[in-house]
């Protein structure tokens, strides 16, 4: 019961605070203009870290990788799987939302005057918007945080291709990604407050009805996220190994799969994932590669999430979902989501930034979108971490590497 309450001991203060604030919003109105600056100063902390925390967080994971013949056919292999499994969760997830739609969506006639402007945009001036920016200063702004990513990658890159003379610096951004690791960790220990004092602005706002809101997307999230789970997996595992991988990997991921959901935590689960991966007969040499990165890159529950609180979130503020272009982006946004989501609690929030910065999401959708991504957590975290298994499964099979039997894995060094 202790273990319980100290894994799952931020989830529980968040809940706390929801539940004060919503009591605040429904029986003490008058309260509401005097804590709401509260959820104002906790979502503007959010909004200035999350800048140089993906900054280190991806040059750093980049600038890391070395590389020889084999290493880049597993990482080229390895960014495939991530990419298609990826994709493949987040339209089935538009899939399921469209089939068993749990909020209204309206026509889209919601959409303000600064929306229809840039849905007036050819589709060349949004590539163009959205990757890249006219001056280097305009990088550190939210509102081009694609770009930023993609700058990101090319320091990494820029360091690896420096050799031995960009050590010091790859030695900052190690430095670099750790202290925003923490700082992150600072700022969300406000998240009960913040988040609080926001939801108590909302339930004054939009009334009682706000809880019902939550019910049909939480239950969508756990049921699709379930099924998604043992069909999904039993079918990569199928793919990678036949009929053998199915049980060799729902024996081995009992571990993971328990730790994940105990801990909340990707990061957490690494070594029995790598332990598992071991036990099925993924070679060190992939899954050493392959699981740490996943840990990171790969993100299956943090997908469906993302299109779920995408959807939340049009639903809200009564725009159309359903529009072509926005699943499009919703796809690409998933994708980049899962790659800076990481491997600690509460890592999820980044991607949301990332999502509300793309979107121009107002600041009366934002609490909804982080509310569901906690509420969520656990489940996320099981598909998240034990994904990196499957991964390391298909990668294998893919990349032209051998399964070991269980006499062969003593002799394999993992050497790259």
């Amino acid at each position: 019961m202790q273990s319980i309450i100290k894994n799952y001991s931020s989830i529980i203060l968040l809940l706390i605070g929801i539940s004060i604030g919503s009591l605040v919003g429904l029986f003490l109105p008058a309260v509401v203009p005097y804590i709401k600056p509260l959820g104002d100063i906790f979502l503007n902390l959010l909004f200035v870290a999350v800048i140089p925390l993906l900054f280190f967080a991806i040059s750093s994971a980049v600038a890391n990788i070395e590389g020889n013949n084999r290493l880049g056919r597993i990482l080229t292999t390895m960014s495939f799987v991530f990419i298609i499994t990826i994709a493949i969760a987040a339209i089935l997830t538009i899939l399921g939302l469209w089939a068993f739609p749990v909020t209204a969506v309206s026509d889209g006639q919601g959409m303000d005057e600064a929306l229809i402007n840039a849905a007036n945009d050819s589709w060349g001036d949004k590539i163009v918007r959205f990757v890249t920016v006219g001056e280097f200063v305009n990088l550190l702004s939210r509102q081009n945080i694609l770009a930023f990513v993609i700058f990101s990658f090319l320091v990494g890159i820029s360091v690896r291709k420096s050799g031995e003379i960009g050590t010091p610096f790859l030695r900052f951004l190690i430095a670099g990604n750790e202290v925003m690791k923490n700082m992150l960790d600072i700022v969300m220990k406000l998240g009960p407050i913040g988040l609080g004092a926001y939801f108590a602005y909302q339930v004054h706002e939009l009334g009682a009805e706000l809880f019902g809101f939550y019910a049909k997307p939480l239950a969508f999230y756990y049921i699709f996220g379930t099924v998604f789970f043992f069909t999904m997996f039993s079918l990569y595992a199928f793919i990678a190994r036949g009929k053998r991988g199915v049980p060799l990997f729902w024996k081995n991921n009992i571990t993971p799969s328990l730790t994940a959901l105990s801990t909340c935590s990707s990061l957490a689960t690494l070594p029995s994932n790598l332990l598992a991966a071991k036990k099925i007969g993924v070679p060190s040499g992939v899954a050493n590669v392959v699981i740490p990165l996943g840990n990171t890159l790969y993100k299956n529950g943090s997908a469906i999430s993302s299109i779920l609180k995408i959807y939340v979130a049009f639903s809200i503020l009564e725009w159309n979902f359903f529009e072509p272009s926005t699943l499009f982006m919703a796809v690409g946004i998933t994708l980049l989501v899962s790659m800076v989501a990481g491997g600690i609690p509460n890592g999820g929030f980044i991607g949301e930034m990332l999502m509300i910065s793309v979107y121009n999401i107002p600041n009366e959708a934002i609490p909804a979108i982080m509310i569901i991504g906690a509420l969520v957590d656990p489940p996320a975290t099981v598909l998240n971490a034990t994904g990196d298994t499957i991964a390391s499964m298909l990668v294998t099979r893919f990349s032209g590497e051998k399964f070991l039997q269980i006499d062969d894995q003593n002799q394999d060094n993992g050497t790259i």
